[in-house]
This record gives C-alpha cells, structure tokens and sequence, in this order.
C-alpha cells in the first residue's frame, strides 16, 4: 500500500501545494479529495507545466487546473473498486494509456492508489544524451583560459561532472559529448565514462558547429534523445520531459525558464501627443531558452553535416516545415553558467546542497 497521505491536497489547496505533493511523493500525480477522502480528480506533472505555460498563477487553487483539462480528457476520473485484482489493474491501464488508478471504496472514498511501476517494476525507457561541451566560454576569462567552461570546479568536481551525475540519476547510459575547445582536458577526465556509470563516445568538431551543428555528426538514432548546453546546472526531471515529450506527439520538446523583468519607470502610452495610459514600473513576463532539448531522430536530418548550425536556426527551420516543436516549462532548479556572476553562483548553490 502507498503512503496515501503524500498524494492528497484539498480542492483549495495552491497550484503550489499541488506541485509539492507531485515532487514529495515522487509518481508525477495528486488526488484532489473533498474532507471525506472523496475522489474530486487527478493532476499530474504535465497539469502543472501546462498551467504554468498558461500563466496560470502558482497561488491559484486546485480546482483551476481542474477546469483546465483539455477538451476529450476523462472529466471523470478512471477508479477502481479497493479489490480489484492486478491483472484487471493492468488491464484498465493498458486501455486508458494511465499509470495510476486510484482504489476507491463504495462510498468514492480513496483507499489506495495502484501505480504501474510498483506492479510491473519501473522500467526506464532507453534514453541516450548528447551534450555540448566544446565552447570557448569567452565571458568567463580568465578562468577558462586554462579550462575549457565545462571543467570548471564546482565544489570537488568540474561542472561537467554535475551534469553527466545527474544524467546517470536518471538511467541515462549512453552519452554523446561534443567537444572542441581544449577537448583533451575533457577526455583526459572522463575517458570512455566507466568511472561516472555511463558510456561516453565524442563527437569532435574540428570547428565550431555553434549549439546544434553536432547533431550533423551523430550516428543514426532509433529513439527520441536529450541535447543540454554543458554549461546548465539544472535539477530538472528529464523523465517527466520525456513523458510530456511523447504526450505532446512533437518533433522536439524545448524546455523553458520563466524570465520575469520589471521597468524601474513607469511606460506611458500615447496617441499622437496624447497620453492615455501610465503603466508605473510594470514587470514583463517571458520564457526564455533553457538550453535542454528532447529531440526525435529525424530533427537530424535538418542539420547540414560539419556545419555551423545553432538551436534557434534549427527551431525556426522545423517550425517553417511544419514540424511540431513544443516548449515544457522548467519548474526546478537551473542555472546557465554564461556571466561570471552565474558561476559563482553556482559554486554556492553546489556546496550548500540548493544544486
């Protein structure tokens, strides 16, 4: 039996609250229940980066990303009786494409929750990664006159390290890393990965292929495969990408980063010579590029072989085609080591755990 407690918020309970049982109980889902423990709807991972797209405010309650199921959902959750046996379990899983049901008694109250993983045992799809680790980091001099950006310390190990770490965490085995800029320093550390728990292989760019250009050299991938910049620090849950990625049907999942900034003046707004408006200090909301990319195989073939070729060219080329490019928002920790600011920063987060 579950720790049911750790699934369950109230339909007043924030969007934030709801977030926060998702990470707490670790299964990408929270019941939503009246005071009798009784069944109001389900909400997942993929509700909560929806909503967030969507603007929708972390203080908002429960009952807003309820209202916000899209047209031809269940608007009745999927249950079962407390009983039911695990074969019909596996059964209505498989039907509805679900991987949890919630067990209710005659009353519709939450008993229990059966969750796909726990009966089959978790199986993590393969998932192969590429990361770019062959810039010159030329904001950072003069640390990364010596070291390329990627090598450098975090604490007791090289950024780069962090990033393979938390690949591995996530059953991640097979890594791409594409290199350049005093790339025998990156080798010399990692050779072929044995010692990190993945396998590494290299893609060389004997020029500087900007931020997609290796992609060109990459062998031919049967599975949709995860492209990070190697100078992000992020706790991001590449699983729940992947599964937002396969929900969506895209060509390529983007993840973004809420960038909120606020005018330090007041905008006016005129008609000719006339004021009708003043907006005093207003803050400005966008997303911005995370650098992490879920990608399916054929994006591939849009990038020319040994040619410069970088994400936002390659976004603009799928989308033009007709391609289906989607963005999932980042709701953990990440941070762009590009200014020297962000790197002491993360050298802080590091030691005191926040990374």
């Amino acid at each position: 039996m579950e720790d049911l407690g750790s699934f369950l918020v109230a339909p007043g309970d924030s969007i934030r609250a709801v977030m926060e049982c998702i990470d707490r109980n670790g299964k990408q889902i929270a019941l939503v229940v009246d005071d009798q423990r009784r069944l109001l709807g389900t909400l997942t991972d993929g509700d909560i980066r929806r909503a967030i797209l969507a603007g929708t405010p972390l203080e908002a309650p429960a009952t807003a990303l309820l209202q916000r199921r899209a047209a031809g959902q269940r608007l009745v959750p999927l249950t079962a009786p407390a009983a039911t046996p695990v074969p019909e379990l596996l059964q209505l899983m498989t039907e509805y494409a679900v991987r949890h049901i919630p067990l209710v008694d005659a009353q519709r109250r939450v008993v229990d929750v059966a969750i796909l993983s726990d009966i089959v045992g978790e199986y993590r799809e393969p998932l192969h990664a590429v990361v770019m680790a062959g810039g010159y980091g030329t904001r950072l001099r003069p640390l990364t006159e010596d070291l390329p950006k990627p090598m450098l310390p975090m604490g007791d190990r090289p950024l780069l390290e962090h990033i393979i770490g938390r690949l591995q965490e996530a059953g991640i085995k097979r890594v791409n890393l594409s290199t350049h800029y005093k790339e025998e320093l990156i080798k010399t550390h990692f050779q072929d990965g044995h010692d990190f728990g993945v396998e590494i292989e290299y893609l060389k760019e004997n020029e500087p292929l900007g931020t997609a250009g290796a992609l060109g050299l990459m062998a031919a991938e049967n599975e949709p495969f995860l492209v990070m910049n190697g100078d992000i620090l992020t706790r991001i849950d590449f699983r729940a990408m992947l599964d937002f990625h396969r929900e969506q049907e895209a060509a390529m999942t983007v993840a973004v980063r809420c960038y909120e900034h606020r005018l330090p003046y007041g905008v006016v707004e005129t008609a000719g010579v006339e004021i009708r408006r003043v907006d005093e200090k207003p803050a400005y909301r966008h997303f911005v590029n995370a650098g992490i990319y879920l990608v399916e195989p054929t994006v591939c073939r849009y990038v020319p072989r040994g040619q410069k070729c970088d994400m936002p060219d390659l976004i603009a080329l799928m989308v033009k085609d007709g391609r289906r490019v989607v963005a999932f928002p980042v709701r953990e920790y990440w941070l762009d080591i590009g200014r020297m600011e962000d790197y002491r920063q993360a050298v802080a987060d590091v030691l005191s755990g926040a990374a």
